[in-house]
């Protein structure tokens, strides 16, 4: 705000170009606080996931627009509110599930899922919402969340597996080294045939394979030469991750840093409308909807009782998904596909005021009591902390 013309451009260098890759990089960070047992949870609960996910993927979206309406927003800024409400959840909401005494199991499964499903309902819901403000291309779009999300978050997932996973042959130091020089030579080869062989999707592979290089090297140096635990990544790649997601900020603020000045305080209202809906209509909509179907189970005898189906702890969980957005997600759609610093600057207002809303949020949870027998669940919730 104060000195934008320091983080525009260095000499010949834009820095915006580093908004994708730096997106990649926290999209791998999330991916390795996860693993596929977070995916394949669903099974155990499918009701309190699919009831998330889908009032994620239809209240956010639809108000995001309604509110660009109603603001008077156009083009550029008002399809970035929708984007930001398009997006699938971000892994702040786990640690706001944690604070507020929430199901992480569940938050972090609903996380996962809803990033699996965002290809496919982000870039539909942003064709037929943003489309009335500015052309979206469908197609690009899709491959675009391939490349800066799936890509690096399944990275980030087979990096926690060879740093924590049991498997014998990753516990020896030659199989670990022979691991990284084929993971550096594997994105050497995906840069060397780039975009005209491999599409959109060579940038992601590319990060990839150089992150997992660089995770199975540290996991050598550190746990096989030096034999120090492996719990190193648990306080470097936050750190990665936090100062990735800064710069991200830092280089969008100083692009828009005249309309901020002009529309920051609306768009700001905005946010806090937006934020709110999503708890409200979260926490509400998911009783609502657990009650109802308690009761028609007690009645046609699916169910013991007529109790609500979901239970408060699960709707306090829904509550965070819905209400907070991948908004780091969102920034990346919006200058590589949108090519749009205007577009950006919603999900970082929104995004901001997402972890502030969140915190207080969970802070009066926690003070809270669910009425129920609370529980923990220690391996996700080291994780989340982590």
């Amino acid at each position: 705000m104060l000195f934008p013309q320091f983080f525009t451009q260095w000499g010949e260098f834009r820095l915006e170009l580093l908004i994708i890759p730096l997106t990649q990089i926290i999209m791998f960070g999330m991916g390795t606080t996860l693993s596929i047992h977070d995916f394949i949870r669903v099974t155990k609960s499918p009701l309190p996931v699919f009831m998330g996910i889908f009032l994620q993927f239809s209240i956010m979206p639809i108000f995001g627009y309604v509110l660009a309406v109603s603001f008077g927003f156009d083009g550029e800024l008002a399809a970035g509110i929708v984007l930001i409400g398009s997006c699938s959840g971000g892994v702040a909401s786990n640690l706001m599930v944690y604070l507020a005494r929430g199901n992480v199991a569940l938050s972090v499964t609903m996380t996962s899922v809803s990033t699996l499903l965002a290809p496919l309902a982000t870039s539909l819901l942003m064709s037929n919402l943003a489309g009335a403000f500015v052309p979206i291309d469908v197609v690009q779009m899709m491959l675009s969340i391939l490349n800066m999300i799936i890509v690096p978050v399944v990275a980030g997932l087979i990096a926690h597996d060879i740093l924590y996973g049991n498997r014998s042959w990753m516990q020896k130091g030659i199989n670990q080294i022979l691991l990284t020089i084929g993971l550096i030579f594997f994105a050497m080869t995906v840069m060397f045939l780039g975009h005209k062989v491999l599409g959109p999707l060579y940038s992601g592979l590319a990060m990839g394979g150089v992150l997992i290089a660089g995770i199975t090297l540290t996991k050598f140096v550190i746990g096989t030469l030096l034999g120090r635990p492996n719990t190193w990544m648990d306080t470097i790649l936050p750190l990665i991750a936090k100062t990735a997601i800064c710069m991200v900020i830092v280089i969008i603020i100083a692009q828009t840093r005249d309309i901020l000045l002009d529309v920051g305080m609306i768009l700001l209202l905005a946010a806090i409308l937006h934020n709110t809906i999503g708890y409200v209509l979260g926490y509400w909509g998911s009783r609502g909807v657990g009650l109802i179907l308690g009761k028609i189970g007690y009645q046609v005898g699916w169910c013991v009782t007529s109790e609500s189906l979901i239970s408060e702890t699960e709707s306090r969980t829904i509550a965070f998904e819905v209400g907070m957005q991948n908004a780091g997600m969102a920034s990346g759609l919006a200058i590589d596909v949108l090519q749009s610093h205007v577009a950006a600057l919603p999900p970082n207002v929104f995004g901001t005021w997402m972890n502030i809303s969140g915190s207080m949020l969970a802070n009066y949870w926690a003070q809270k009591s669910t009425g129920e027998v609370e529980f923990t669940v220690k391996a996700d919730q080291s994780r989340v902390i982590s």
